[in-house]
C-alpha cells in the first residue's frame, strides 16, 4: 500500500510539473484566447498569482513558474520520505 502511494505521489508530482511546463510552452506559442490556453490557464493561473505577489518578476522574466516547480519537488521529497518511514 506505501509503495503505490509513492508511486501515486512521484506519478502526480510529475504530471503536474509537466502540464507547467505545457502551460509555460504555450502562453508563447498559443493566442490568449485558445482553448488548450485557456484551460491550463484556469488551472496554473491562480496557484502563480499567490506566488507572484511573494516573487517578484526579475526583469522582464516571471520567476513563478520555477518557484512552483520548486515548492511541487520539495513537497513530493517530504511526503515520499514520510512515506518511507513506514516502510
Amino acid at each position: 500500500m506505501v509503495y503505490f502511494l509513492i508511486r501515486l505521489i512521484n506519478f502526480a508530482a510529475s504530471a503536474f510539473n509537466l502540464f507547467l511546463l505545457v502551460y509555460i510552452i504555450t502562453t508563447y506559442i498559443l493566442a490568449p484566447w485558445h482553448p488548450v490556453r485557456r484551460s491550463l490557464a484556469q488551472v496554473f493561473e491562480p496557484i502563480l498569482r499567490v506566488i507572484r505577489r511573494y516573487v517578484p518578476p526579475v526583469g522582464m522574466f516571471d520567476l513563478s513558474p520555477l518557484v512552483l516547480i520548486l515548492l511541487v519537488e520539495v513537497l513530493r521529497q517530504l511526503l515520499v520520505g514520510l512515506l518511507s518511514m513506514f516502510l
